[in-house]
């Protein structure tokens, strides 16, 4: 074909594009951006660790002396700055969201204070410094750090919301409609990344060639640091294509997800050996985190049974004075891999159903005792699952367990519900300090609880567990809805 045919063919397929290139002039690298946040938030951090240094010597009468303290505050600047920017912790995109940083930031901060003092004991210097003014620096400083980010976050948040702030530049190539769904439901603006272009690959062999070709020459222009080829992954010859192109593109080349991908927070690729795999979700719990959590489920289970006998002989006896029975209802529930066992409540109602069918409690149900409704109000009646606990059968915090006709049930209508048997249930969970407690008679109420679950697997931490239990005891929420 005559190259003027060629380039008039080339021009007409670009304007059939609902989905136009955009070939704007070439902009300045956002490296400078990214080293010019990392020296900012670096050097607040650092500021801040002396200004509250230098005010703790203060507070204490340091003034004659106040190098003592400055040095103290240095040191431990330079041990919480400098390994916080090795490991990414000042990176544009990890202040475009509060999640992890007060885990990130105390962590570090106390290595950095035990690192310092470590440092001064075995210089035989530890005399030089004041206790007062290094408790008041190593306290001082966590909780000032942890304002100065958060408001850090807030401002970055709010410039991102704008469309201010953009730590990458990216040129999307692929699918009109997979493009336009990938912006509408990503808003790459909101996380740092600012879309400087777009390129449509239209489906058809004739094409193939001729869009690759200009996307290419469009990267080249524009310059972005990455760019995402967003094309069915089922379309083996057009995938293979496009990102045989841009391999020689000097930006950093993604192949975006399926849609189905987004559900998964944790999304990897991993490799053992020669076996590469795209790693969905982890374990909910490693080995050692299974261990560190059965032991304070048996330490606290055991010594709560001890100090809770002489409630648990008063509460026998209401029980028995207010109505025919047994003490405890034992019900069959699923466990941990959906293990069945039988659960021990205190008996709060006239009947112990256990079969297909169980109608569940609802506000005012005639079948609640006057003492059962006393304990469910207050949660006493959960307490005989300590000793499920010290079976081995429930931990102290987890998913609460639901009859087994229940489960069933919810299993087939709610998506990833079975994922709640993949650690032990408890006596209390996420789900119920935020008042999802109670009768599950819509669905809206079973998939709330369900996504509370599943956000506590997710994110599970010893003291996770430990504000779980004390917020079971001091919340109002966890006394919501029960009946």
């Amino acid at each position: 074909m005559p190259r003027a045919a060629l380039l008039s063919a080339s021009l007409a397929a670009s304007r059939r594009r609902s989905l136009a290139h955009r070939l704007s002039r070439v902009r300045p690298s956002t490296a400078l951006t990214r080293v010019g946040f990392l020296l900012l938030a670096a050097g607040l951090d650092a500021a801040a660790i002396l200004g509250i240094a230098a005010a703790s010597g203060a507070a204490l009468g340091h003034g004659a002396e106040p190098f003592k303290d400055i040095v103290l505050g240095a040191a431990m600047a330079v041990l919480f700055v400098v390994p916080g920017a090795l490991r990414h912790d000042y990176a544009i995109t990890r202040y475009l969201s509060h999640k992890g940083h007060a885990k990130r930031a105390l962590t570090l901060w106390g290595m950095a204070a035990a690192g310092a003092l470590g440092f001064a004991f075995l210089t035989k210097t530890t005399d030089s410094f004041s206790r007062g003014g290094t408790l008041g620096l190593v306290v001082g400083g966590a909780a000032g750090l942890l304002v100065l980010r958060t408001a850090l976050v807030g401002v970055m948040q709010s410039r991102a919301a704008a469309g201010r702030v953009a730590s990458r530049h990216i040129f999307l190539v692929g699918d009109e409609d997979m493009i336009r769904a990938f912006s509408e439901r990503h808003a790459p603006h909101q996380v740092g990344l600012r879309v400087v272009g777009a390129a449509v690959l239209r489906p058809g062999e004739d094409t193939r060639a001729d869009d690759l070709a200009l996307a290419v020459a469009s990267a080249r222009v524009i310059r972005p640091d990455d760019v995402y080829i967003l094309v069915p992954w089922g379309d083996r010859d057009r995938l293979d294509a496009a990102i045989d192109a841009f391999m020689g593109v000097p930006a950093a080349v993604h192949l975006a997800p399926e849609r189905f991908l987004d559900k998964f927070d944790d999304l990897h690729v991993i490799r053992n050996g020669s076996v590469a795999s795209l790693h969905l979700v982890r374990r909910p719990l490693s080995s050692s985190e299974v261990l560190a959590k059965r032991a304070l489920d048996v330490a606290l289970a055991a010594a709560a049974l001890l100090v809770l006998a002489p409630l648990f002989a008063a509460m026998a006896v209401l029980i028995r004075r207010e109505s025919p029975g047994p003490v405890f209802f034992k019900q069959r529930r699923y466990g941990f891999n959906q293990e069945p066992f039988r659960i021990y409540k205190f008996r709060s109602m006239s009947v112990a159903e256990d079969g297909r069918a169980v109608r569940q409690a609802t506000a005012g149900d005639s079948r609640i005792t006057r003492i059962g409704r006393f304990m469910r109000r207050t949660n006493v009646d959960e307490l005989p699952q300590l000793l499920n606990v010290l079976r081995g059968e429930m931990s102290l915090v987890g998913p609460r367990p639901h009859a087994m006709a229940h489960d069933q049930a919810f299993e087939r209508e709610v998506a990833l519900y079975a994922r709640r048997h993949n650690v032990r249930p408890g006596i209390t969970g996420w789900a119920q300090v935020n008042g999802w407690r109670g009768e599950t008679d819509t669905p809206e109420k079973v998939i709330g609880r369900v996504e509370h679950d599943l956000y506590y697997i997710d994110n599970w931490s010893l003291m996770l567990d430990l504000s779980i239990m004390v917020r079971t005891v001091f919340s109002r929420k966890a006394y919501r809805n029960a009946g």
